[in-house]
């Protein structure tokens, strides 16, 4: 038992080392999306301003104390720090030429050769010949440092990008050193526009969209993977009533409200809709209405400029601007708050949004999805929720059945979990015994598919065999019950009262008897409920 709370342990560190990463890697790509936006609309004379702010976007994003960028003289002779960055109070960066072909060699000779200087422990990184290198590192307290060479064209470096860490010190894994990497050809590539000709441009910054292309496959990927059995399973008639809805409206832009309870996979029929539509070439944007604080919801929708509130110490791109040319996926929507509802409404109608503490209008073109648990006709009529943003939402709706409306797609879910859990653990299951699979089919699942992968993941860890054995839920969720209709319970308590005869609904001790029915008033209730006895398997 210790070992297989280990083994689950270090699967839910794993798990958390994705999620941050994939966070991580989500952070630099939207880093990316501002940068590469930024030098590519900067008019040349706001080159220098909009370097400056990069270099505070890069500080902030890396954890950094500041961040330069010096470049050689036309002699090659001296470094001239032109563009720099400081975290307030931090010490300042000396602005005078340095000679680069005397107190800085060893630096400036790698910077000539193209390499990246990568320093995690300083002083002590430094060879003992690189006397100016420490005596800087000791007199600011630099315990960090990285320079990436400013490559312009196919010639020799131009100069130098570097980060210094004040307060704490840094490692460099391969992935962080490929991210600064491409950062430095962004700023290369912007100061470039200083220096060549248009047609050069237009091929330099093509470079940029491609190494951008080649990111957000990246994440893409990344998303593919956590939700790798993610096609939706099935072959009830629920089931492929809801895909031939999705099929149908996924080619064109009308808005789509996805509705059903907790775990029945709203985001994975979001994912289906934007893979079949035009803009399946761009990520999906997800915003989680449920997960963000009231306060902070406006900006990470909108975007907010440097000094909009007190904390907002950069220009941030909101989730709307990212989503540009592609689908914003609004999930748990009836949770946005009230006040926020009206600004959601002018931005579906007029595709036209304000960041935070700017006054300036920005045009969109994105295909909105929403979904929610909630009723949101009821949420209408209770005052929590608008009813024109409602309506605007509601154009196209998709109710996802729950699980326990298509039990005759369980058998084939389980068997992708058990295929998915297999895979991980390094277990082979060769059967499941049908008694089990009938009481899989039988469980009301309040939880639906997300509470079924976990009773199958944990049946997997204490599995021994070959033949999985479940430890089925002990109850129904009591929450969940008192959230259900009437004629949603006296359905789940028919199902449960069938299970518990084997399905025999006429004579002794039949699910009739039980129920003080008679045997033509429960079928006729079977009939009218869609209650269907489930085949073996």
């Amino acid at each position: 038992m210790a070992k297989n709370n280990k083994q689950s342990g270090a699967e839910n560190v794993k798990s958390e080392q994705e999620k941050y990463d994939l966070e991580e890697h989500i952070r630099f790509e939207k880093l990316l999306c501002a940068l590469s936006v930024t030098f590519i609309n900067s008019p040349l004379d706001e080159i220098d301003k909009e370097m400056e702010h990069g270099l505070e976007l890069i500080v902030g994003f890396l954890g950094a104390d500041r961040g330069s960028i010096l470049q050689f003289s036309e002699d090659n002779e001296t470094l001239n720090l032109t563009h720099k960055y400081i975290v307030p109070g931090s010490k300042p960066l000396p602005s005078t030429p340095v000679p680069s072909n005397k107190r800085y060699l060893w630096t400036a000779e790698a910077i000539r050769n193209g390499k990246i200087v990568v320093l995690e422990n300083l002083p002590e990184d430094l060879p003992e010949h690189a006397v100016a290198e420490k005596q800087l590192c000791i007199k600011d307290g630099v315990k960090s440092h990285i320079s990436i060479p400013l490559s312009m064209s196919n010639d020799a470096p131009k100069g130098v990008i570097g980060f210094g860490f004040i307060r704490n010190r840094r490692t460099w894994p391969i992935k962080c050193l490929q991210r600064v990497q491409l950062i430095g050809h962004i700023m290369s590539f912007a100061l470039m526009r200083k220096r060549i000709a248009k047609s050069e441009l237009d091929n330099a910054f093509a470079e940029i969209e491609d190494l951008k292309k080649h990111f957000e496959a990246e994440i893409e990927e990344e998303v593919k993977a956590e939700y790798h059995y993610g096609d939706i399973l099935g072959h009830s008639d629920a089931i492929k009533n809801v895909m031939s809805q999705v099929e149908q409206v996924a080619c064109i832009d009308t808005t789509v409200l996805i509705q059903g309870e907790t775990g029945t996979g709203k985001e994975l029929l979001a994912r289906a809709i934007h893979k079949l539509s035009p803009r399946r070439d761009k990520t999906m944007v997800r915003v989680n209405c449920a997960a963000i604080p009231p306060t902070l919801i406006e900006s990470e929708l909108f975007g907010h400029e440097k000094g909009a509130y007190t904390g907002a110490i950069s220009r941030q791109i909101g989730r709307f601007e990212i989503a540009n040319g592609s689908t914003i996926f609004l999930d748990e929507i009836g949770e946005l708050p009230s006040d926020l509802q009206a600004k959601l409404l002018h931005v579906l109608e007029e595709s036209q949004f304000e960041r935070v503490g700017s006054p300036e209008t920005i045009s969109v073109d994105i295909r909105v999805v929403a979904a929610t648990n909630k009723d949101l006709a009821a949420s209408v009529r209770d005052g929590d929720f608008r009813e024109d943003l409602y309506y605007r939402l509601n154009v196209f709706p998709v109710e996802v059945p729950p699980l326990r409306q298509r039990r005759e797609d369980i058998p084939i879910i389980v068997w992708a979990f058990v295929q998915e859990f297999s895979e991980k653990m390094g277990k082979k299951i060769k059967m499941i015994p049908e008694k089990t699979m009938e009481q899989l089919q039988n469980y009301p699942w309040p939880g639906n598919v997300r509470e079924l992968r976990n009773v199958i993941e944990r049946a997997m860890i204490l599995t021994k065999g070959t033949s999985l054995h479940v430890d089925m839920p002990k109850s129904i969720d009591s929450i969940h019950q008192r959230s259900m209709g009437l004629e949603e319970f006296e359905k789940n308590h028919i199902i449960d009262i069938l299970s518990k005869t084997g399905w025999k609904v006429r004579g002794k001790n039949g699910a009739a008897e039980l129920l003080r029915l008679k045997p033509s008033t429960l079928e006729s209730k079977m009939q009218k409920l869609g209650i269907k006895r489930p085949q073996s398997v």
